[in-house]
């Protein structure tokens, strides 16, 4: 039975640790039979993630205040609820991705919130990028109730929430972390503990305004190239090849018809949108401002992103750096 597990291990989630099967608290030959875990946040890369445990035979509860979204996932498979009041009730393990700080607290705390009908001994895992401070209220709220939560960021983009090769960032106890990697590599290739509960936030507003500075960027660089009168595949070709290679110019490359299957391809839909990265880059100036830590691309990238979204930038992906310095440039 022991190699029947590995293997049915090895073919279904991908691991970043090795675990004793025989320690495990579940069966990985049974995972069709597995209880019922909540969902609750079906949007650009929820939904994703969503689907992703379904295809790796979890059973889901799920609720979004999207009926389209809590439609599209009924459609795959899940079980829809009326509020994540309703799905805390009906599970012991809860999944959230929301947009930002405010919404985790709703549906925790709210009325008909998560903490309203949570059983003892559940496991909460929120994906959402939040504020460190509101995991860790969170956390004290959710230990109260003898429940166990954790935050697990996430990084790679709607693709990789796709094609579940996403990176979760993973700030709680130890067991905790052991616990939520079971389902979490069930959607991403990399499950990474870094340390108590917000430290998978900190991580994850470091990452991202990284990756906003990079972005822009790589924006102004494809940007002069053109101007140059350089063909924009070949420029991405030698960034690609040569020290400027980055993820913005290699897989999330922000000039449309550079790379298929991205949203600069598509118009700029369908990706992670300039407002949330707009919301990032607060987080994290307010995380350099509390640490006395000093950002200066940093805060520029999030006046940049600031500035996109009040020129109706928002709603679309935050490589249209390279559309909106364009359409700047042409006002001139």
């Amino acid at each position: 039975m022991a190699a029947q597990a590995t293997k049915v291990l090895q073919s279904g989630c991908n691991k970043v640790f090795a675990f004793n099967i025989q320690q495990r608290k579940f069966s990985a030959s049974s995972t069709k039979m597995a209880a019922k875990v909540g969902f609750i946040g079906l949007g650009n890369m929820g939904g994703h993630m969503a689907k992703n445990l379904l295809k790796k035979g979890y059973p889901l509860v799920v609720y979004d205040v999207s009926k389209d979204n809590l439609n599209t996932l009924k459609e795959a498979g899940a079980e829809v609820a009326g509020s994540p009041a309703e799905v805390a009730s009906g599970v012991t393990k809860v999944v959230s991705m929301l947009p930002e700080s405010s919404h985790v607290k709703q549906v925790y705390t709210a009325e008909n919130g998560v903490f309203s009908t949570v059983k003892s001994g559940s496991l909460l895992m929120d994906c959402s990028t939040i504020d460190p401070s509101v995991s860790q209220v969170m956390a004290s709220l959710a230990a109260e109730k003898g429940v166990t939560f954790v935050d697990a960021p996430v990084s790679g983009g709607v693709n990789a929430a796709r094609d579940g090769i996403l990176t979760f960032m993973v700030g709680g106890p130890e067991d905790g972390y052991e616990a939520a990697s079971e389902y979490l590599s069930c959607m991403g290739k990399n499950v990474v503990h870094c340390g108590a509960v917000g430290t998978g936030q900190a991580a994850k507003i470091c990452n991202n305004m990284l990756l906003g500075i990079s972005m822009i960027g790589v924006s102004e660089t494809m940007n002069l190239g053109i101007k140059l009168g350089l063909d924009p595949k070949m420029l991405a070709k030698i960034l690609n090849m040569s020290s400027g290679r980055c993820w913005s110019s290699e897989v999330y490359n922000p000039c449309p018809g550079v790379l298929d299957g991205v949203p600069s391809s598509n118009n700029y839909k369908g990706g992670f949108g300039a407002a949330l990265m707009t919301k990032d880059l607060g987080l994290a100036q307010s995380a350099s401002t509390s640490t006395k830590s000093p950002t200066p691309l940093g805060s520029m990238a999030h006046q940049m992103y600031r500035i996109m979204t009040n020129h109706g930038y928002g709603e679309k992906d935050f490589s249209s750096v390279f559309k909106f310095l364009q359409e700047q440039e042409g006002k001139k």
